[in-house]
């Protein structure tokens, strides 16, 4: 709940810059010479890519809530079997172990959105975004039956 709240208000931040950006943008365009229409409409873009980049990003956040929902009701939501430090940090040895498995997991069903999934977790667990990033949205994508492209 936490994680939600914190999307939320950062997300309102953010449309709420986005709007005084444009706001700004809009302003330099009434100006109405050469320069200030000029700069206005680059100001104008920023705010523009800066939307689409935030709903992409929550649009994927909802698919990959929904898959684990969707895992959870039929139980297959990967256990937490890693070892933490005292302080409570993932041990490094412990996440490369439970990362083989499931990428050993994901090579022998390929076409499965679950095993994809519980690689995406392995992946965030080992602190690799990029790839997690990229398993989870094989893994949507293999759940909607959608073409993926080949690594």
């Amino acid at each position: 709940m936490r994680a939600k709240l914190s999307y939320a208000v950062t997300a309102a931040v953010l449309v709420f810059y986005f709007v005084l950006v444009g706001s700004r943008g809009v302003m330099l365009i009434e100006t109405g010479t050469v320069v200030t229409v000029t700069f206005g409409v680059a100001v104008l873009i920023l705010p523009v890519i800066g939307l689409w980049f935030l709903w992409k990003n929550t649009q994927f956040v909802r698919r990959a809530n929904a898959l684990a929902a969707e895992l959870d009701a039929e139980g297959g939501l990967p256990v937490d079997e890693l070892k933490r430090t005292p302080a409570g940090r993932i041990d490094r040895d412990s996440a490369d172990e439970v990362f083989a498995k499931r990428k050993a997991e994901t090579e022998s069903a390929p076409d499965d959105w679950r095993s994809w999934f519980r690689l995406a977790v392995a992946y965030h667990d080992a602190r690799d975004t990029p790839r997690a990033r990229k398993a989870m949205q094989r893994a949507i994508a293999l759940h909607d039956g959608r073409p993926v492209q080949q690594p």
